[in-house]
């Protein structure tokens, strides 16, 4: 080894050589989290899915129910593709997978209401494909709402109370609904927002841990630790900085993105949610860093990062929150650095409240980021003295 194969320039034109020439660093540097992203972002481009394949079982025929077959067709997140003539052709077809739901009128539906027997109107969705099938629950439950305000209206009419007096009978308090943070009710705003973030932060750790990983696994690593001149800190500064350059210029283009091609929402600063996305891709490099001194083998850290990345889109409060997990659930929440980026992306780019109430979220950012340096010396001794391991 020549004196001018070392030191931080070496190990960093080394590294980038290794990104260049393996098609695996192309592909998960920037092909899949490009693709992932707009992925998403195109899924939702309309705000909420629509025109969610249904079918109406109207096994009463009558105008009554005709009536509320019209009405449920004309919803915009239903598209009444089948009219089925029974329950188990309509089960059949759910099952099938060609409708994520069913609206069920009884027979003898429209008698049974003139003699006030009470009939019963059932829907069905598909709660497997969550999405679609809360959207297909809302909107059969609001047609199931309407229909009955309708009848009630009919009967309160024919008793001789007049339309003006109709409203505070049928309705006696009035609702008024605001939203906060997302007022159109936008799936894109909330989801993009999470989800994407979220792939980004499982790329890094699968990306930091393999390429760290390889060195050990095939014994390269000695090596660099000696064009390090035996420095870990050297060592690891060295090789992830060009990582670190490619993961923030992804960061920076996933947020003008986000909120200047989609507008997105962003009623706080520019600048601290830039530094929230380069903090956020130096927390995740110190997270999957930790884990591979924890865990010195390609195999074994690797699954872990995969299995936190995964976990995340849950345990980060994307899609179910906090407040309302086991109390263990809560606390494993806040051990993933994408827990923190979607507080102060709420805290700023959504509500555009004062830096000083977020200030934590860059604190978990650092810890998150010192993190690695209480077990470099582990990773130092494995990496003198690789072991294969297949």
């Amino acid at each position: 080894m020549k004196i001018g194969d070392r030191g931080v320039k070496a190990i960093m034109l080394r590294s980038m050589v290794q990104i260049v020439r393996r098609p695996v660093y192309w592909t998960g540097f920037l092909m899949l989290p490009l693709f992932l992203f707009l992925f998403i972002g195109s899924m939702l481009d309309k705000g909420l899915p629509t025109r969610v394949p249904a079918a109406i079982v109207d096994r009463d025929g009558s105008a009554l129910s005709r009536g509320i077959t019209q009405d449920l067709g004309g919803m915009q997140m239903v598209n009444l593709t089948h009219c089925a003539q029974s329950f188990s052709e309509a089960r059949h077809l759910m099952q099938k997978g060609d409708i994520y739901g069913f609206f069920l009128i009884p027979e003898n539906f429209q008698a049974d209401l003139l003699a006030g027997r009470k009939p019963v109107i059932t829907f069905y969705t598909n709660m497997t494909y969550y999405v679609p099938g809360t959207m297909l629950f809302k909107t059969f439950k609001s047609t199931a709402v309407y229909a009955k305000a309708g009848i009630a209206k009919n009967v309160v009419q024919s008793v001789g109370i007049d339309a003006e007096n109709l409203a505070s009978v049928m309705m006696p308090i009035n609702i008024a609904a605001r939203p906060i943070g997302n007022p159109q009710l936008n799936y894109g705003i909330y989801l993009g927002n999470s989800f994407i973030p979220c792939v980004l932060q499982l790329m890094i750790m699968l990306m930091t841990v393999f390429s760290i990983g390889q060195e050990i696994k095939y014994g390269t690593s000695v090596h660099l630790l000696k064009m390090a001149d035996g420095s870990i800190f050297k060592a690891m500064f060295a090789k992830l900085f060009p990582q670190t350059v490619i993961w923030v210029v992804v960061a920076f283009f996933m947020t003008s993105w986000l909120y200047r091609f989609n507008h997105f929402p962003m009623n706080g600063s520019w600048g601290w949610m830039l530094l929230s996305e380069l903090m956020f891709v130096l927390a995740c490099q110190g997270f999957a860093i930790f884990v591979i001194c924890v865990l010195p083998n390609l195999r074994f850290s690797l699954s872990v990062c995969a299995l936190l990345g995964i976990l995340s889109f849950s345990i980060a409060a994307f899609s179910f929150p906090v407040p309302s997990m086991y109390t263990g659930m809560q606390l494993f929440s806040y051990l993933v650095p994408i827990r923190y980026n979607f507080l102060i992306y709420v805290d700023q780019a959504l509500n555009g409240i004062d830096i000083t109430y977020s200030k934590w979220w860059f604190i978990a950012y650092i810890i998150f980021m010192l993190l690695p340096f209480t077990l470099l010396w582990r990773l130092k001794k494995y990496m003198q003295h690789p072991v294969y391991v297949p």
